[in-house]
């Protein structure tokens, strides 16, 4: 039986000791095609870079956010490479959190779950997340699945992009949007409870918005959070940990991912040779690991 989600997300970030997350976000006209080929002819490019981004980011941390949608791009054999890579970073040890925002009823829910959650055919990702604002009916099927199998749902709650507030400050009976959904998915939290006392179903806290993030942590005190928004988007490390709580290991509560900050850093793009690109981005990685390190232990 496979360990609960969050007790085997929650380890790893204590092991190694920064609670950063590595986002592999494919851009075409930022992968170095002099290094790696041109990917939007030949996905054997795309797979060594994505596969070299990996390599270094196990040394780093313990967590993989790929983002299907920049890999269905490029097509049905992009959509493979996207699973190959998912199964290269397990084999390495990192946990895999594929980002594909699925949000859907009934039996098509179902289909989604499998295919990200489930064995192959299908990702065997260790957590997918998943929008809500259908109705908690969207979220039973990746909730079941990840319960039997020991997986995460990561659930969009108050996301860091700039219009997030269209819809998710709207206010209802006296609070905004993104309150009511943490309020709907608190009690659902305990269905993904691990040992560690946190939960699998975790919640998507972008790190632009810390004041809401603190509230979002009251309203699910044992849920774990998926933080974008930091580096590239302009948050702060320590805005990033705001909705984190303090242990004896210092503040933790979930992983903050960092995509283009860390895998397209300035020196990365001017690289001559893959050992001058690979040096760029363990550097741009040392840094993100570190800063999230020293705010998590201030």
């Amino acid at each position: 039986m496979t360990a609960p989600f969050a007790d085997r997300l929650i380890e790893s970030v204590r092991r190694h000791n920064t609670p950063l997350c590595v986002g592999l976000d494919p851009f075409a006209d930022k992968i170095p095609a002099a290094l790696f080929g041109d990917v939007r002819e030949d996905m054997q490019a795309l797979l060594k870079f994505g596969a070299s981004v990996i390599d270094v980011a196990a040394k780093h941390c313990g967590v993989l956010k790929p983002q299907l949608g920049l890999f269905e791009q490029f097509g049905e054999m992009g959509y493979a490479v996207a699973r190959m890579l998912c199964q290269h970073a397990t084999d390495t040890g990192m946990i895999v959190i594929l980002d594909a925002k699925r949000g859907d009823i009934g039996t098509t829910a179902e289909g989604y779950a499998r295919a990200s959650l489930g064995p192959k055919p299908g990702f065997n990702a260790d957590c997918v997340t998943v929008n809500p604002y259908m109705g908690k009916d969207t979220l039973e099927p990746f909730v079941t699945l990840a319960q039997r199998e020991g997986k995460g749902v990561a659930v969009l709650v108050r996301t860091s992009n700039p219009g997030a507030g269209d819809v998710q400050d709207l206010q209802v009976g006296g609070a905004p949007v993104w309150r009511r959904v943490a309020e709907m998915l608190a009690p659902e939290t305990q269905r993904l409870l691990g040992a560690s006392d946190w939960s699998g179903l975790m919640a998507v806290a972008g790190a632009t918005y810390p004041e809401e993030a603190r509230a979002l942590r009251e309203a699910m005190p044992h849920a774990l959070f998926l933080v974008p928004g930091y580096g590239a988007q302009g948050a702060s490390a320590a805005d990033a940990v705001a909705g984190f709580v303090a242990s004896g290991k210092g503040l933790e509560g979930g992983v903050v991912n960092s995509s283009r900050g860390v895998t397209y850093p300035q020196a990365a793009q001017a690289a001559t040779s893959i050992a001058e690109w690979r040096s760029a981005i363990n550097d741009a990685m040392t840094r993100a690991s570190g800063e999230l390190r020293a705010a998590v232990t201030r």
